[in-house]
């Protein structure tokens, strides 16, 4: 991917995070201005280590309050006195919470482009984002809720759908501090024996809020969908592109991470998303995930993001830059009058985006039409990834990218068997 760099734009992004989001949006902003990106984040990950395109700061206890607003208000004197905006972009769920939960005290200084709190609590919570659904006809798998109060009561809880099942934390970010073995960010259940046994885990180990139990969809990784959207300060959406999964991690702490994704077009499933997204007057980064469910032909949607997706460079990779509509949307103001991008109409440009090594890819993904297309785009040098970036390479990155390959590979090998549909 070649871009042209743009030295004329003044303006200061600011990422919370140190995972592949966030170098991948440091990535992306690096590609335009050539300049390296600050970032703040509690803990170094993997990602950020060794690289020139992210300035990373470490706070202890600064992914949650009260650590991370009074990290933030002292953040908040250092760029104070900044002439050009101050962009802050969360690259976690509990980051973009908190931006949304202190928007007010932190736009005197900050560009903060996040929904209002209420509404975020209401879609980053999976039982009410269905419920919003409802509301607007967006299909979503069968679905029925499991309280800590029937896990509490001792009785059989009630699961009326045929195995295998799907289970998932409603409130995803409490569940990032919620421990035991066995546990993952979603569990594919096959038996009545184990469901009994996670849920019975988990509301002992802490978790307090709702699980969404769901009708499984049958099929594999290529049956999934992932779209990122921007919508625009006045809730209009800007760019959506759409993204085909073909292979996903199937290790228990990532499972459902994306590793391959093919970038498509779909006008109706781009139609739809939109309708929503302006009716219900979104604005900033969204990322939905959704399934083909063969039964009735239609795309079920899982949740939504409110923020980029993990794998989201794929958007940047297939020449729709991700970082670059916050900065025309509120630093240039060319957003105001452009018309919406609907990504990949054109198949010939289109990239792969991989997570993980080619071989890993050819050697785990289903065999299928769009695993063809897939390694044909390999073969053709149209793909990349987020991690390997030929203008932040040096020695100790260089085999730290080995390393995590090694690992991938290690993890497919051990977990790909037991998790595949």
């Amino acid at each position: 991917m070649t871009t042209e760099t743009k030295t004329d734009v003044q303006f200061t992004p600011i990422l919370l995070g140190s995972d592949f989001n966030v170098y991948g949006m440091a990535r992306s902003f690096y590609e335009l201005y050539g300049k390296p990106v600050k970032a703040f984040a509690s803990i170094q990950l993997a990602p950020t280590r060794f690289t020139k395109v992210v300035d990373l700061e470490l706070i202890d206890g600064f992914d949650e309050d009260p650590v991370w607003i009074e990290s933030m208000r002292e953040i908040k004197k250092c760029y104070a006195d900044h002439d050009e905006p101050v962009i802050l972009i969360g690259c976690g769920d509990g980051y973009a919470e908190l931006i949304s939960k202190h928007k007010a005290e932190l736009s005197d200084t900050f560009v903060c482009p996040y929904i209002d709190f209420d509404l975020l609590k209401q879609l980053n919570n999976k039982e009410n984002f269905y419920k919003i659904c409802d509301q607007y006809n967006l299909p979503y798998p069968k679905t029925s809720i499991v309280t800590k109060q029937m896990h509490d009561e001792g009785g059989r809880i009630e699961q009326p759908f045929d195995y295998p099942v799907a289970l998932k934390p409603a409130n995803s970010v409490e569940w990032l501090d919620v421990h035991f073995e066995g546990r993952k960010k979603a569990f594919r259940i096959q038996s009545r024996e184990e469901f009994d046994r996670i849920v019975d885990l988990a509301y002992t180990n802490g978790y307090k809020s709702d699980f969404i139990l769901q009708d499984f969809i049958p099929g594999d990784d290529s049956n999934m969908r992932v779209l990122n959207a921007y919508v625009d300060q006045n809730h209009h959406v800007k760019m959506m592109c759409l993204g085909h999964p073909l292979l996903e991690d199937p290790s228990p702490s990532a499972i459902g991470n994306y590793v391959a994704i093919l970038p498509e077009y779909n006008q109706a499933v781009y139609d739809q998303i939109q309708a929503f997204l302006e009716a219900i007057q979104f604005t900033g980064y969204a990322n939905f995930d959704m399934k083909y469910d063969s039964r009735d032909q239609t795309f079920k949607l899982f949740e939504i993001n409110l923020r980029q997706g993990r794998s989201s460079f794929f958007v940047t990779l297939n020449g729709y830059n991700l970082a670059d509509w916050v900065v025309q949307d509120y630093v240039t103001g060319q957003l105001e009058n452009q018309e919406t991008v609907y990504g990949n109409r054109d198949e010939s440009k289109r990239q792969l985006w991989l997570g993980v090594p080619a071989r890993v890819f050819k050697k785990y993904a289903r065999d299928n039409e769009e695993k063809a297309i897939a390694v044909d785009l390999i073969n053709r040098k149209q793909f990349g990834t987020t991690f390997a970036y030929s203008k932040d390479m040096n020695p100790k990155r260089w085999l730290l990218n080995k390393w995590m390959n090694h690992i991938y590979a290690k993890n497919f090998d051990r977990y790909f068997a037991e998790n595949k549909g």
